[in-house]
């Protein structure tokens, strides 16, 4: 996978594998790069990234043609052109729950009148080594925009964020949606309901759709919702389940 065709990839639909990166470490990133994920998902909303760490994370992506996308803290223009002057291949947004939020976030994104502020020396831009033709037409062609579904009254206005122009994917966040609703179970009736109106709205208007699973086994029991990609976990939870798993053999050594 590379971060040129990211976008046109998962546009597909297609299973694709990545995770959410928590650790404020480009060493971290580095190992997960080689082990054969599709992309990987900075999560600077629940972790404590700051800017030159992701600056160097970025730097390390671009380097080695990687897709990183970044869960930006909030959908705030600010908080998007970093993420994508850094390098990001694109941006998943907390919260989105109503189409007027998701035109905002889809305009913050791209470049024109109020949306994107145009900077020729950024790392994305490969530091004024570009023209701006062409840098336009790389945003137009890479650049992924994911709204995240994490409120009832996202799922609610899903058909409508997925008709928005510039809006690339739905992103189901399942723990939120659940505590959402009023439960604790990511099975219960409400989250399937969910699921599959969500995953609706995105097929009809030929978005992608996306969700957060633990493990392999349940991707493969959501994807007669729809899905795609997915976010499998986090590095906290491979360190734990391989630790885990080592420590277990050892304890059954007599």
């Amino acid at each position: 996978m590379s971060i040129a065709n990211f976008r046109t990839t998962v546009a597909t639909n297609r299973p694709l594998a990545g995770t959410f990166m928590k650790t404020p470490s480009v060493d971290i990133l580095e190992v997960l790069i080689l082990s054969g994920l599709d992309f990987v998902c900075i999560d600077c909303e629940h972790a404590p990234f700051d800017r030159q760490t992701l600056n160097a994370c970025l730097a390390l992506a671009r380097a080695a043609d990687f897709p990183v996308l970044i869960r930006v803290p909030s959908g705030t223009p600010e908080n998007i052109g970093a993420a994508l002057d850094l390098g990001a291949v694109g941006i998943v947004v907390p919260h989105v729950t109503d189409a007027e939020t998701a035109a905002k976030v889809a305009k913050a994104a791209r470049y024109g009148h109020g949306g994107r502020g145009y900077a020729g020396s950024t790392r994305w831009a490969r530091y004024a080594t570009r023209t701006m033709p062409d840098l336009l037409a790389q945003s137009r062609d890479e650049t992924i925009v994911i709204a995240q579904i994490e409120d009832p009254e996202a799922v609610e206005a899903a058909e409508v964020i997925a008709a928005t122009p510039g809006i690339d994917a739905l992103f189901l966040g399942p723990a939120d949606l659940t505590v959402a609703y009023g439960q604790t179970d990511q099975d219960c009736p409400e989250m399937h309901v969910a699921m599959a109106r969500v995953g609706e709205a995105a097929a009809s208007h030929g978005k992608a759709y996306m969700t957060f699973v633990a493990n392999a086994d349940r991707a493969k029991v959501l994807r007669k919702y729809g899905f795609g990609a997915v976010f499998i976990a986090s590095e906290h939870a491979w360190i734990l389940a391989g630790a885990r798993a080592q420590i277990a053999g050892i304890r059954e050594i007599d």
